[in-house]
């Protein structure tokens, strides 16, 4: 008879093997039954804490924004909003290679987004918001300090953010191995996406 787990273990276990099968079969080829069967228990055991699917990368997603938020908090303490940028770049190209299927299902699964936008109003994202409200009240601090000049700080967050998702998801679907070879580029394909992260920041400020 399988033993029985505390709940919250139980909720972090059938989590994992959704996130898991989700990205590995992807989100309509995945059902509870599958899931049930990826831990060794019954579908029941499942709608005990999870409506259905929805429930689930709903879940899947507010976990990962809270987990890109923890790397993000520890650098309120870095007073020059410039160098607190660069260094969000960095902290979040690190989350993205060290939790891969989170940041599939973040920021590279249609799913998730599909479910908020019919069923939440603004407080069921608020970790999401978070992250984004950290990242343009830092850009914002950073006009204070007179950088990117005569830009819209919306547009400066969102070209910051596109720019490492770009390089992040060439990345993960292995395609940046084969451009950096094609190109000819000497680093390694991990320090070529922070270092171009700095360029276009560069970019940025001599564009004003």
């Amino acid at each position: 008879m399988k033993k029985q787990k505390p709940k919250e273990d139980l909720k972090v276990l059938i989590l994992e093997a959704a996130k898991k099968l989700f990205v590995q079969q992807g989100y309509e080829s995945t059902s509870i039954r599958k899931i049930a069967q990826e831990i060794g228990f019954s579908p029941t055991s499942i709608y005990l804490h999870y409506k259905d699917k929805n429930d689930l990368i709903y879940n899947l997603h507010q976990v990962g924004f809270g987990l890109l938020r923890d790397r993000f908090m520890p650098l309120v303490v870095v007073e020059d909003p410039y160098e607190r940028l660069k260094a969000a770049g960095k902290n979040y190209i690190e989350f993205a290679l060290d939790n891969p299927e989170y940041y599939e299902v973040m920021f590279m699964m249609r799913e998730p987004m599909d479910f908020l936008n019919h069923n939440c109003d603004e407080e069921h994202w608020l970790e999401g918001e978070r992250v984004l409200d950290f990242l343009r009240n830092t850009v914002l601090e950073c006009q204070s300090k007179g950088y990117f000049q005569g830009m819209q700080a919306e547009d400066v967050t969102l070209q910051a953010w596109a720019t490492v998702h770009g390089l992040v998801s060439l990345y993960l679907t292995q395609h940046l191995d084969h451009v950096i070879d094609v190109i000819g580029a000497k680093s390694s394909s991990k320090e070529m996406i922070y270092s171009s992260f700095q360029v276009l920041l560069k970019l940025m400020l001599d564009a004003k």
